[in-house]
């Protein structure tokens, strides 16, 4: 339209400029010349318009063209999936019940549909019966406290890691005002990206069954039952394999050994440790004087001062002196208990010995290893765990 008006515009101004009378051959020839170069720059202008000013005022119509038909298409969709029914317009509490029957796998997939289904899939209440089910019998307080300060030192990483990258591109940046939206554009779609809550059950979850989160807890009979730690129970720190249904155990060093890392522990070989004793304390003993025979008993035992406690199975036993009547015993009188450790065989170095009531202390020696705390077992799943995993030969 614009070529149409200046090749007009122009063509009028040198129409009025032809006077009637004949002109000479050479001015003929330089209107031509006249007329070919207003053409010429006629084109150019349009050429130069369009590539500028036009350029971005088509661009812009058509865009908003392009947008109408956008928005027209989508309510015409909107229209249509309005007609069909979604899980989103069931009663909360009908949700909520499909939801809690869902598997942890089920419920992943499930999150990934959109951001409502995605934020009542994360929530807690949904994932504690999965832990419950799952870990509670491996996990503890020490594991969670070892998993608090998992997400702290990750949180301070990945803070210091994002200012590092700001830092960086605010540089690079400052000297470029043009492109500062780029930086704008880029905060802005990080801020709608919904990660995974570090503090999360889900989170926990996850990382507990990926095997990428090591946690402490006991193994009964550690290095697949050697001999020399039948009846006892470690502290180690454990990493789930779910190709195996199993775990690693890694047991801290001590002494001259360097660190011990054993494969395929079961299920039923662990446990959450039952105290907060560190595996090198002593453990204070708060049941010395409700000892009676018959009572089953773990105890800490180690090789030398250098080693970790272990806690080892055994039971209250009568004195020698003792004539072992129920209506006539006294051994719940005396200062010394009598502890027994049956799995072994009678006279061995093993089999018996006894601590002293009143004083709380540390006992033993380089030869027969050193006792340390006790704790009383009350329940009877613990018993029962214990006898479970009894040896099936007299030790030695």
């Amino acid at each position: 339209m614009l070529f149409f008006l200046i090749s007009c515009l122009s063509f009028v101004l040198l129409s009025k400029s032809l006077p009637l009378k004949p002109l000479p051959p050479w001015e003929n020839e330089m209107r031509l010349l006249s007329l070919w170069f207003w053409k010429e720059f006629s084109c150019f202008l349009v050429s130069w318009l369009r590539k500028s000013w036009l350029s971005g005022f088509f661009f812009e119509i058509l865009s908003a063209m392009s947008m109408k038909k956008k928005n027209f298409s989508a309510k015409v969709e909107n229209v249509e999936e309005s007609e069909e029914s979604s899980v989103l317009d069931l009663p909360e509490l009908a949700l909520e019940c499909i939801l809690a029957k869902l598997p942890p796998e089920g419920l992943c997939n499930v999150a990934g549909v959109c951001s409502s289904l995605r934020d009542r899939c994360r929530s807690d209440y949904l994932w504690e019966r999965h832990m419950k089910e799952k870990w509670g019998r491996v996990i503890g307080r020490a594991a969670y406290r070892e998993w608090q300060c998992h997400i702290a030192s990750r949180k301070d990483s990945g803070v210091s890691e994002r200012c590092g990258r700001r830092r960086r591109l605010v540089r690079s940046l400052s000297c470029a005002w043009p492109f500062s939206w780029i930086k704008s554009k880029v905060e802005s779609n990080h801020k709608q990206r919904s990660s995974l809550p570090a503090n999360s059950l889900m989170s926990w979850y996850l990382s507990l069954d990926s095997g990428k989160f090591w946690f402490p807890g006991q193994v009964y009979n550690r290095e697949n039952g050697h001999v020399g730690f039948m009846m006892s129970c470690y502290d180690a720190e454990l990493c789930y394999d779910s190709s195996t249904d199993t775990f690693h155990a890694r047991f801290p060093p001590h002494g001259r050994r360097t660190i011990v890392i054993e494969d395929g522990v079961q299920w039923h070989r662990l446990r959450t440790p039952p105290v907060d004793t560190p595996p090198h304390d002593l453990h204070v003993s708060d049941c010395l004087y409700d000892l009676r025979p018959g009572d089953h008993i773990e105890i800490q035992w180690r090789r030398n001062k250098e080693f970790p406690y272990g806690w080892w199975y055994g039971v209250v036993g009568h004195s020698e002196t003792c004539s072992r009547n129920e209506n006539h015993c006294n051994c719940y009188s005396s200062d010394t208990v009598v502890l027994e450790f049956n799995q072994y065989t009678p006279g061995s170095r093993w089999r018996r010995t006894s601590i002293n009531r009143k004083v709380h202390r540390e006992e033993g020696n380089e030869a027969d290893g050193f006792y340390g705390g006790i704790r009383k077992l009350y329940k009877k799943e613990e018993v029962s765990m214990w006898k479970q995993l009894w040896p099936t030969e007299v030790l030695e």
